[in-house]
């Protein structure tokens, strides 16, 4: 019922904007909260890193870039919003942004992204998706590594595996975790992301 009302509202916004003055050259960019686990993994709610809680809506439409009803498999995260909008706006990016445009995709969406998606859920909890493998490390080191082509619903978890190739793969998404992470505030304490239980092997 959530979401139904929801696409109801986005729709009448969005006969508003074509019915305005500017709505043949108004950018729209619209993204969601993350996803919600159903019973998936064993697992109910949100907060964890694993696939079905780390995805979201995330659309965007640029008059005379986007096509219409097209899509786009790549990776990507939240980081890229603020840097896409500003080259969307024509406005310089500021240089504390982290994250890359995402303009590469919006004019060719089969276009080649190297750069992997960065989740994290509480300090030191980190998970990071590529188009072919979801590498996730745990405050207390503990790794998971599913490989999405054959394994699409994180059933196994491979990063404990002697095979050399496991290593390379963890090193290789390993790079995009964050080294230094903004320091707690004054009187918190440290937080602890809360770790939601392995996958069987």
């Amino acid at each position: 019922a959530t979401n139904s009302f929801l696409d109801d509202q986005i729709g009448r916004l969005l006969e508003g904007l074509e019915k305005s003055p500017r709505g043949g050259e108004m950018a729209v960019v619209l993204w969601s909260d993350h996803g919600w686990h159903l019973g998936e993994k064993e697992h109910w709610r949100k907060f964890s890193l694993w696939e079905e809680a780390t995805r979201c809506v995330f659309s965007i439409s640029l008059p005379g870039v986007t096509k219409a009803a097209s899509s786009c498999r790549a990776p990507v995260d939240f980081m890229s919003v603020y840097p896409t909008v500003c080259e969307i706006a024509g406005i310089p990016i500021p240089e504390h942004v982290k994250g890359p445009s995402l303009m590469p995709l919006l004019k060719d969406p089969k276009t080649k992204w190297n750069r992997p998606a960065l989740t994290t859920h509480g300090r030191g909890n980190h998970g990071v998706r590529s188009p072919r493998y979801r590498y996730i490390r745990y405050e207390d080191g503990s790794e998971e590594l599913y490989f999405h082509e054959d394994d699409p619903l994180e059933a196994t978890n491979r990063a404990n595996s002697p095979d050399p190739e496991i290593s390379e793969i963890k090193a290789k998404l390993g790079r995009v975790i964050p080294k230094k992470e903004v320091p707690s505030s004054p009187g918190s304490g440290k937080k602890k992301g809360k770790k939601k239980g392995q996958a069987k092997k």
